[in-house]
């Protein structure tokens, strides 16, 4: 499902699958020239607004993680204030197990890696209250290169325990207008992203370590998933473990 956007939409169809809580119900995403959501309001300051996924330090108000797989260690602050629900349930998951032994089911070089279905077939997995919840779109967190955000299906209030990092590490800033995007934002994503994800995925994190991490999984040799797509590693990369290392006060 595509979400209305302002501004030059150049669609170019990726045909992917961004995850599916108890659901295989696909949706196509499009690269963007301009992508924001209807939610960003003209006028508001964008340049003005905390901006958390570029700030190096770790505030008090964050949660810092440390997800552990079989290709290395990947370190991630998460923004309780911003996005409280999708937090709340990765984190209560990580805490109990649940993510323990789970593989990348997904992988797709220069875009993203996905996980957390319990099943490995991508259409597997729940929240911590047993039913899908709603995403938490803020003009606060992007898609830039190292975003952590949640995937969903098409239908609505259908977030679970599936998450997905984005490692696309090219130049996606062109065209994004400087109304719709902070500056610095734009600045970010000639660093690599996926902004045509934003106000479509809900982010919650930022890789603040281990981006080679998230690079060599996208890279590994891929072989066709349940669904039919290419990107499914031929070597099964599992996640260890995930260790909170600081909870939000």
């Amino acid at each position: 499902m595509i979400k209305k956007k302002f501004g030059l939409v150049i669609l170019i169809s990726l045909g992917l699958v961004l995850g599916a809580c108890q659901s295989k119900s696909s949706t196509t995403t499009s690269e963007t020239k301009t992508s924001v959501t209807e939610t960003t309001s003209s006028t508001v300051d964008l340049n003005s607004l905390d901006l958390p996924q570029l700030d190096t330090t770790i505030k008090e108000d964050e949660t810092v993680v440390l997800m552990s797989t079989t290709d290395g260690e990947i370190k991630i602050k998460l923004f309780p204030k911003i996005a409280p629900k999708a937090v709340e349930n990765f984190v209560t998951h990580a805490k109990e197990g649940y993510y323990d032994g789970v593989i990348f089911h997904r992988v797709i070089d220069e875009f993203m890696i996905q996980s957390g279905d319990p099943e490995g077939t991508g259409s597997g997995g729940e929240s911590i209250w047993g039913k899908g919840f709603a995403a938490e779109i803020s003009n606060q967190l992007y898609h830039i290169r190292g975003a952590l955000s949640m995937a969903s299906s098409s239908q609505a209030n259908s977030l679970g325990s599936q998450f997905f990092i984005v490692q696309k590490n090219e130049d996606v800033s062109d065209g994004l207008a400087i109304q719709y995007y902070p500056e610095k934002i734009i600045n970010a994503y000639k660093k690599g992203g996926a902004p045509s994800l934003d106000g479509n995925y809900a982010v919650f994190g930022q890789v603040i370590d281990g981006i080679s991490v998230v690079d060599k999984i996208a890279s590994e040799e891929v072989t066709t998933n349940d669904s039919g797509e290419n990107s499914k590693p031929v070597n099964p990369v599992k996640i260890v473990n995930i260790k909170i290392l600081q909870e939000a006060k």
